[in-house]
């Protein structure tokens, strides 16, 4: 005896319970995050949008708005009233070696002579010919090796203490000299920076020799002084500059460095580089083939890049008309946008959507630069909870068809 089978009039009821149901609860649906018309209804409801923040349409006005937004030069950033030949001046903790010629009876070599008229060296005489007569001898002699103590000076025999930081060694030879006078015949001073201290600057972090390195007469730069460095241990447009002098700090991207000749600044004695890692990322959510943070591959990305480098929109998924990137902008380049800025704020929050139905979003897109952190969030298309939905619907409801068709 066949068992009884269900009427299929019951099973069609069933079935239409079942969808109603799911239907129902169709806005329960698992999602990747909201749809456009969530994120604009959000953005002027003061009640959901507490940040206060702004959405922007990307338009060639936009791109021209934040190419104007250039990080100021590190030599507005750190004042110095050095003077620019900073590099030859003595110091504290330099070594001097003081060279002293002299005519005739000697401080510092005893007393030169000689017979005849020629110039003699070392207290020793010579002559050359056609000489009428006899010549004082010449005598030079090196002082021992003389360290400026902490408060800049100096002690020179015979002459005293000398002020000897904040001079050039020419302009101590000429005090030196004037402290001789009357003690010396006619005596020549030379001095020179055996072991210059005072003038180095400290380069550190991502280089592969760090450590101090002295300033010279060919005024390095910034760009100058990495090299010497052996130059940077990783990739450029990973590397941030930190430049500290008097106590104030200022910063740029080595990339930007390289390609910006204001930011190479001169370097004065006592600057402290730090060479630092920060790579650049931004993140990917929504209706992409994968939520992911993404490093910047090349230093200049744009976002035409940025969404490629990700796979781009999802083909069953994604409204190309709501492609969205969040960023934190600076008070002044919102204010550029025609956008209100908090009084204090030091960030304004801006939401920037791009239409990539529009042909012309994809020239827009290659000038849109991205920023250290920037976030992407490609909208859900509206039909997407119903495309899911229905395959949920379809999923359940085959069984019972196939029931109802083999009730008939």
């Amino acid at each position: 005896m066949k068992p009884d089978r269900p009427p299929a009039k019951a099973v069609r009821l069933a079935t239409l319970t079942c969808a109603l149901a799911l239907l129902t609860g169709c806005s329960a649906m698992p999602s990747s995050g909201p749809v456009e018309s969530d994120i604009l209804s959000d953005a002027k409801s003061p009640a959901t949008n507490t940040l206060g923040y702004r959405i922007v349409n990307v338009t060639p006005s936009v791109i021209d708005a934040l190419a104007t937004d250039q990080p100021p030069p590190l030599n507005t950033l750190i004042e110095t009233a050095t003077a620019a030949d900073a590099a030859e001046r003595i110091g504290p903790g330099d070594t001097l070696q003081v060279s002293i010629f002299e005519l005739g009876s000697s401080l510092f070599g005893g007393v030169g002579g000689g017979t005849g008229s020629g110039v003699a060296t070392q207290s020793t005489g010579s002559q050359s010919m056609g000489s009428v007569g006899p010549l004082p001898a010449v005598s030079a002699d090196n002082l021992p090796p003389i360290v400026v103590d902490a408060t800049g000076t100096v002690d020179i025999p015979y002459v005293g203490r000398l002020q000897a930081a904040g001079r050039t060694p020419a302009q101590l030879a000429t005090a030196i000299r004037g402290g001789l006078h009357g003690l010396s015949q006619n005596p020549q001073v030379l001095v020179r920076i055996a072991n210059d201290i005072a003038n180095q600057v400290v380069v550190g972090g991502e280089v592969r020799k760090p450590g101090r390195q002295e300033l010279t007469l060919a005024h390095e730069h910034l760009l100058d002084m990495i090299a010497i460095a052996g130059g940077e241990a990783r990739l450029p447009q990973d590397l941030q500059v930190y430049l500290t002098r008097h106590e104030r700090t200022g910063s740029v991207a080595l990339t930007t460095l390289e390609n910006d000749p204001q930011q190479n600044v001169a370097l004065v004695p006592g600057d402290r580089i730090q060479v630092t890692y920060q790579p650049k990322t931004y993140s990917v959510f929504g209706a992409t083939s994968k939520v992911s943070v993404v490093p910047f591959p090349i230093s200049q990305l744009s976002l035409a890049e940025a969404v490629a480098g990700t796979g781009g929109p999802s083909d069953d998924r994604a409204d190309p008309n709501a492609v969205f990137l969040f960023r934190y902008e600076k008070p002044e380049v919102a204010t550029r946008l025609g956008l209100p800025v908090r009084p204090g704020a030091a960030v304004a929050p801006v939401l920037y959507q791009l239409d990539m139905m529009k042909p012309t979003s994809y020239f827009i897109a290659q000038h849109f630069a991205m920023h250290d952190k920037d976030l992407i969030f490609i909208a859900n298309a509206k039909l997407n909870k119903f495309y899911k939905f229905f395959n949920l619907l379809s999923t359940l409801v085959s069984p019972t068809m196939s029931a109802a068709y083999l009730a008939k």
